[in-house]
């Protein structure tokens, strides 16, 4: 049995596990349009995961490192057009954020939209580290162009800072993409935090099957869970937005820190 307490533990002991580069990787699995599918688990139950990845699994390798500091910034109108989307289950929606990685000095505008079919897309293009909190004139008419909104567009403000850890992981047998991400944290424009303590949230890309590791979780009885980082990280910040969406995950394992007194 395993007796590691935090996510970090056990990712920091999987030297055994081959390396691949991020050209290689995005060769294999680039999965710009794809079928994402989430979990959130505990610290046994990730070591058990993660110690039966087969040989065909393959670990992101940069620099020496395998676990890279990520943070997003994400934009919405200010009465919260794409997270009610999300919240009320539309079909078609879009969700745009800034991402900024810690080993470089670049970030990238992406912009996720589900189609009908329930297919996640992202779009991206690159802009500078220091412009990662705004949106200039070319970054909204990119926004407008990629969800046809061009109304929404011109009213995007900052609502959500993530910032969290992630390993990556890809499986040469199906191009399928595992990703782990840890040591998460929400915070609103106030300053208020929200956290999934020592959980990590797993996901899954593929091309539209269920991946090996999305069959080896159900064997287990651990099935996808609703969880969006910034959907029910904001929902957790601000409760009065509609959340029956993610009310589960939020009983479950968020806690908030400093709220604003009233």
């Amino acid at each position: 049995m395993s007796t590691a307490t935090h996510p970090s533990d056990t990712v920091a002991a999987l030297g055994h596990v081959e390396a691949i580069s991020l050209d290689a990787l995005n060769e294999v699995a680039a999965l710009q349009t794809r079928t994402d599918r989430k979990y959130i688990l505990g610290p046994a139950e990730l070591a058990a995961l993660l110690s039966q990845l087969p040989h065909s699994i393959r670990v992101l390798e940069i620099g020496g490192q395998r676990s890279f500091g990520y943070e997003s910034t994400y934009f919405d109108t200010p009465d919260h057009t794409s997270y009610r989307s999300a919240a009320h289950r539309r079909r078609q929606r879009w969700k745009v954020r800034i991402r900024s990685y810690e080993t470089s000095p670049d970030a990238m505008l992406e912009i996720k939209t589900k189609d009908g079919r329930g297919h996640t897309v992202k779009t991206r293009t690159g802009c500078g580290h220091g412009e990662r909190h705004t949106l200039d004139r070319a970054a909204r008419g990119f926004v407008a162009e990629t969800i046809g909104d061009a109304d929404s567009s011109g009213r995007l403000i900052p609502s959500l800072t993530t910032a969290y850890r992630r390993t990556t992981f890809v499986d040469l047998a199906d191009a399928s993409r595992l990703t782990v991400d840890r040591d998460l944290v929400c915070t609103d424009w106030t300053g208020r935090r929200a956290t999934i303590g020592n959980h990590a949230i797993i996901e899954t890309k593929s091309s539209g099957s269920p991946s090996a590791t999305d069959r080896w979780l159900w064997s287990r009885g651990l099935r996808p869970t609703k969880v969006s980082k910034y959907c029910t990280g904001l929902a957790a910040l601000q409760p009065e937005l509609p959340h029956n969406k993610w009310h589960r995950v939020l009983q479950r394992h968020w806690t908030v820190s400093g709220l604003a007194e009233k």
